[in-house]
């Protein structure tokens, strides 16, 4: 009798709680991943606030320099593995399965445990604020020598790092065993939705780079505790070597970070333009080169360490072709959109904010790529902006995107597009308050990672911490409408973007090769 009972619990899903510790289901895990995204962000965005309130005038005022050191480290690891990186997890957790008409991912177990490491990651690394010292403040980049000064908690961020790395990396293997074993039949690797080809593309950056960073890493740990001397000029290492390392992950990385982003405004525009994306194979190619081209552009952030002209001219001119292949996307965007009968629910806002202000972003590194200049431009705020540029309204603007498309389908239920159109044009106006004069102080010379500056700055630090605000708050709208949708009356449709708006428009699989072609102009009907 028993025994019967134990089975026949274990059929069913567990109850309340238990459920979601234990759960397989790639529906569940992503929408894990997706809530643990939304709690870091707001933690990470609370630091960001602390460094803008400090820098709101010229002097010290609120924080001592080491917490602002601690603050500035601390915000980039958390937006960067714990917000950006999960979010993008989650939304492949939901929708990638979906997509190409698997019944779930290829290695469900894995896929509950990659999950469960992080919120521990995340406690250990935040954690290290508490410990006598504090936590890591020597950027999120942990040069050394500086990296290794300080109290003891270098062992827990190392520690830290190496778990998000291991997460990452079964995610990465998951969504890769998933794409090439359990597509539909008839969904060939070229029909698959463009959201599910720049994750595929990303899972291999993944894999490549993650094991690299360990290795920076640990090479750190044991220079400070074992006696080595990779990184320390005293015992015949070379602190320059920890930059190559660092940076031959560091910007594959930030490429794993827009990637996904690409393909979600792939998904949103052709939807509110009633038309089927242009240029389809151009934009699976250029993915691909980006992510190539991605391993050979490392040292553009070292261009000020001395290296011999002919590094710098290669580094100068590789990164400068990766303008191409990102210029090819938005002009596949705007393409897609020519003659098309848009329509500007959320998703569409957030997306179109993505290409504009991405485009913003993308101008500033193409600045950044030339060597001559940069000189004038490192480690100023002019790099801060521009990063910022491609992160916020770049990525984060291409996951609140991805979020509004999807929701409806995730909950069964409309969200409040009133609200959701207030979220987007709140942080549309700060995201530029914030990060725009950022490129003027920059350029006349503000030194980023510093808690004071000379009183000439005072004005636009001003104007940029009132932006910081602002975004800050109007970001709280998210979980509102979210939650809102989730215990909302209002049901949504099986085809959800048609049912609400009367739409007859159906993409053809696979997509014509080009969609120059006049569109019937589509009349929104209200229901």
């Amino acid at each position: 009798m028993n025994a019967h009972a134990t089975t026949a619990h274990h059929h069913g899903p567990a109850p309340g709680l238990l459920r979601w510790v234990t759960t397989t289901n790639h529906k569940d895990i992503g929408t894990l991943y997706l809530w643990f995204s939304l709690l870091m962000f707001f933690i990470g965005g609370s630091m960001a606030l602390v460094v803008r309130a400090e820098l709101f005038q010229p002097g010290l005022q609120i924080v001592d320099p080491h917490f602002f050191n601690q603050m500035t480290t601390m915000h980039a690891l958390v937006m960067i593995f714990g917000v950006v990186m999960p979010a993008f997890v989650g939304l492949a957790n939901w929708m990638v399965p979906i997509m190409i008409g698997a019944p779930d991912m290829a290695l469900p177990r894995m896929n509950n445990w990659s999950f469960w490491i992080l919120p521990f990651a995340f406690t250990m690394l935040i954690g290290t604020l508490f410990m006598e010292g504090g936590g890591p403040s020597a950027g999120w980049t942990l040069y050394p020598p500086l990296s290794l000064q300080g109290g003891n908690s270098l062992p827990f961020v190392i520690f830290a790092i190496h778990m998000m790395g291991a997460s990452s990396i079964m995610g990465a293997i998951n969504i890769i065993a998933t794409i090439m074993n359990l597509r539909a039949p008839g969904m060939t690797y070229m029909r698959m939705p463009l959201f599910v080809w720049t994750w595929f593309i990303t899972a291999y950056l993944l894999i490549a780079v993650m094991p690299v960073l360990a290795g920076a890493v640990t090479m750190l740990l044991t220079d400070k505790f074992f006696a080595t001397s990779f990184f320390s000029a005293a015992g015949g290492g070379d602190p320059v070597m920890f930059q190559h390392i660092f940076w031959f992950f560091g910007h594959p990385e930030v490429y794993i970070l827009i990637l996904p982003a690409f393909g979600l405004v792939s998904e949103v525009i052709p939807t509110f333009s009633r038309k089927p994306l242009f240029g389809y194979d151009s934009m699976v190619y250029a993915t691909a080169s980006i992510a190539f081209l991605s391993f050979i552009v490392w040292a553009h952030h070292m261009f000020t360490v001395g290296m011999p002209l002919a590094g710098e001219l290669f580094f100068m001119f590789t990164t400068m072709l990766i303008a191409v292949p990102t210029g090819v996307k938005v002009f596949n965007w705007v393409s897609t959109m020519w003659r098309g009968a848009m329509t500007f629910e959320t998703p569409m806002l957030f997306a179109l904010g993505f290409v504009v202000m991405f485009t913003i972003g993308g101008f500033s590194g193409l600045m950044l790529a030339m060597t001559p200049i940069d000189f004038q431009y490192h480690d100023t705020y002019f790099v801060v902006a521009h990063f910022h540029y491609v992160l916020v309204p770049g990525a984060l603007f291409g996951i609140i995107s991805g979020v509004y498309y999807w929701l409806p389908k995730w909950t069964g239920r409309h969200y409040n597009e009133t609200l959701g159109k207030w979220h987007f044009w709140l942080s549309t106006f700060f995201v530029n308050l914030l990060f725009f004069p950022m490129h003027f102080v920059g350029l006349a010379g503000m030194p980023r990672r510093i808690p004071d500056y000379a009183v000439q700055f005072a004005d636009f630090n001003a104007i940029a911490t009132i932006g910081a605000f602002g975004f800050g708050f109007a970001q709280i709208l998210l979980p509102v409408i979210v939650v809102m949708s989730i215990l909302g009356r209002k049901k949504a449709p099986a085809r959800v973007w048609e049912g609400a708006h009367g739409l007859e428009w159906t993409l053809s699989s696979p997509p014509p090769y080009h969609s120059f072609s006049p569109q019937p102009v589509v009349r929104s009907r209200i229901i």
